[in-house]
C-alpha cells in the first residue's frame, strides 16, 4: 500500500488513488494546452506511488510522455488555427492573458525552436508552449521534434526523482518541513536587504 501523500501532493491522492493511470494522462494532457491543471504535481505524485509499489513507473512515464506530447499538439492546433484573436478573446479563462501571451511570444521569437524543449520546465511557458508555437507559425515537424525531446526530459526527470523518493516520502517531507521556516526567514531577510538598498539608492539620487 502506498504511503499517504504529504503536503502539496495530498489533494491529488483521492484522484490518483481512484483513477490511477487515467488521472495521470488526463491531468497532464489538459495542462499542456493551457488548462490550469496540476500536471507536474500529478506526475510527481504518480512517481511517488510507483516508488511505493502502487503503480508501475514505466506505465506512468509512457502515459505522461504521450499525454504531454498530445496536449501540446492540441495547443499548437489551437494557436495555428485560431491565432492571436482566439487567445486574446478566450485566453484569460485559462490564465493566458494578452500580456502573458505577448511575453511568451517574444521569448519564443528570440530563442527559436530550442525554447520549446526548455519551456517544458518553466511554469507558465509549459502551458502556453504549443499555443505560442502555433501562433508564431513554427513548422509542425520542428515543433514536434523539440516538444517530444522536452517531454521526454521532463517526464524522465520528475518520474525518476519521485520514484526514488517514493519509499521515503514521509521522511523527506519531514526534513523539508523542519527547515522550511529557516528558508523562509532567509528569503525574507534577503528581500528586506534588497528593498533597503533600493530605498537608499533612490534617496541618494533625490539628494543629488
Amino acid at each position: 500500500m502506498a504511503p499517504p501523500l504529504p503536503g502539496p501532493l495530498a489533494h491529488l491522492e483521492p484522484l490518483l488513488g481512484h483513477y490511477g493511470y487515467w488521472a495521470v494522462g488526463a491531468v497532464v494532457f489538459v495542462e499542456d494546452f493551457g488548462v490550469p491543471a496540476p500536471g507536474e504535481t500529478m506526475l510527481i505524485a504518480a512517481g511517488v506511488y510507483a516508488g511505493a509499489g502502487r503503480l508501475n513507473i514505466v506505465a506512468v512515464a509512457v502515459i505522461a510522455f504521450t499525454a504531454a506530447v498530445l496536449g501540446d499538439n492540441v495547443g499548437y492546433l489551437i494557436g495555428r488555427s485560431g491565432g492571436r484573436a482566439l487567445v486574446h478573446r478566450w485566453g484569460r479563462y485559462v490564465f493566458l492573458t494578452p500580456k502573458r501571451f505577448h511575453a511568451a511570444e517574444e521569448f519564443f521569437t528570440r530563442h527559436g525552436g530550442e525554447i520549446v524543449t526548455v519551456a517544458r520546465f518553466v511554469e507558465g511557458l509549459r502551458q502556453a508552449n504549443g499555443i505560442v508555437a502555433g501562433t508564431t507559425g513554427m513548422p509542425w515537424r520542428r515543433f514536434l521534434a523539440f516538444n517530444a525531446l522536452g517531454a521526454a526530459l521532463w517526464v524522465g526527470l520528475w518520474a525518476t526523482l519521485a520514484y526514488l523518493a517514493g519509499g521515503h516520502i514521509d521522511a523527506i517531507y519531514e526534513e523539508i518541513t523542519r527547515y522550511q521556516l529557516y528558508a523562509l526567514l532567509a528569503l525574507a531577510l534577503l528581500a528586506a536587504a534588497f528593498l533597503t538598498r533600493h530605498l537608499l539608492r533612490r534617496r541618494r539620487r533625490r539628494r543629488a
